[in-house]
């Protein structure tokens, strides 16, 4: 009996030792693979598929994501609205662009994206947000690794947390969800592809080979023809506040309408549509940082967000508004007549 002992005692300490060493990874194993899996990389190619569902009506978008160490990016959003143009956020070494090459458009920011906010299909950033929460949570299934971390979304404190699952055995990306403070998931991003050896020509982050073949021949379903008539297009949240004016202004090439809002907060909705004039040669630049607001990328201030879509050129201004208030009625403004 005593030797039937012994013999299951060393049976188990020899199972245990051997599960231990099979066994699954730590937390800080996983961020310490994960760090080395990033630094390892030349660069990586992506697609996935982001779903937004912060403003009045549901986004999703196609997105595709370069990266070439150290700090080049291309990352192409495609709406799935039939009347979005293509955007997509450059960083090379003249700076940080938005481009929206169907228009023959583009915006430089004076900003440090990426590294500015958490980015939900940008590798680095979720590995970055990993590794500096100290209170990150960690799960390990058959197939991934998860984590649960803080966000750092600047003009968005509705967006507190997120859920990040990693592939066990490549260490990348496989989907990522952004909850609210109640759990809910208000952005998911599902990765389709991810390309660790990815190759790049040498002119793959420059601007002229972005926006080259973006311009359309024909005039988009946003631009001013007679087939295509201006449009005024509201807010469908307004923060409490009522539309008191509306003006509207003929402009050399095109037109512009003012729209006021007074109530507990005032703020000011610009909309103008201009004939097609290529920013190619002199890009706009803008004193602010990128925003996605669901329908187009914009350009945030403290007191101003500008974007376009749809062939509109919007300016949404006021000294009362907080950002995260601006953020939701520039999201809520869609590219119907709504009042």
């Amino acid at each position: 009996m005593k030797r039937m002992f012994v013999f299951w005692s060393v049976f188990v300490l020899g199972m245990v030792l051997l599960l231990s060493a099979c066994g699954e990874q730590s937390q800080e194993d996983v961020a310490e693979s994960l760090q080395k899996s990033l630094e390892e990389m030349e660069g990586y190619k992506a697609e996935a598929e982001m779903s937004m569902k912060t403003g009045q009506e549901d986004q999703t978008f196609s997105i595709d994501v370069w990266h070439k160490q150290p700090d080049f990016y291309r990352v192409s959003l495609s709406n799935e609205a039939e009347h979005e143009e293509s955007q997509i956020i450059l960083k090379n070494e003249d700076g940080v662009f938005v481009l929206t090459p169907a228009l023959e458009k583009n915006f430089k920011f004076q900003s440090d994206w990426p590294e500015n906010s958490s980015q939900p299909y940008l590798y680095q950033s979720l590995v970055n947000d990993v590794v500096t929460d100290p209170e990150a949570e960690f799960e390990s299934t058959d197939s991934h690794y998860i984590f649960r971390t803080k966000t750092n979304y600047q003009s968005n404190n509705n967006l507190p947390f997120q859920e990040i699952q990693f592939d066990k055995k490549s260490y990348t990306p496989v989907a990522v969800k952004v909850l609210d403070h109640d759990g809910n998931a208000l952005v998911e991003v599902n990765f389709s592809s991810f390309d660790k050896e990815a190759a790049f020509e040498d002119d793959d982050f420059t601007m002229e080979k972005n926006m080259a073949g973006g311009a359309a021949d024909e005039p988009t379903s946003g631009q001013a023809t007679e087939e295509s008539p201006f449009t005024v297009v509201f807010p469908s949240y307004m923060a409490g506040a009522e539309l008191t004016e509306q003006k509207e202004v003929e402009l050399e090439n095109g037109k512009r309408v003012i729209l006021s809002y007074t109530g507990d907060k005032n703020f000011t909705l610009i909309q103008e549509q201009l004939d097609v004039q290529s920013t190619l040669s002199s890009p706009e630049e803008v004193n602010g940082d990128i925003v996605n607001l669901g329908h187009s990328i914009g350009a945030i201030s403290e007191n101003m967000i500008e974007w376009s879509s749809g062939g509109m050129d919007f300016i949404l201004a006021s000294d009362q508004l907080t950002q995260e208030e601006m953020v939701q009625i520039a999201q809520s403004v869609e590219n119907q007549e709504v009042k």
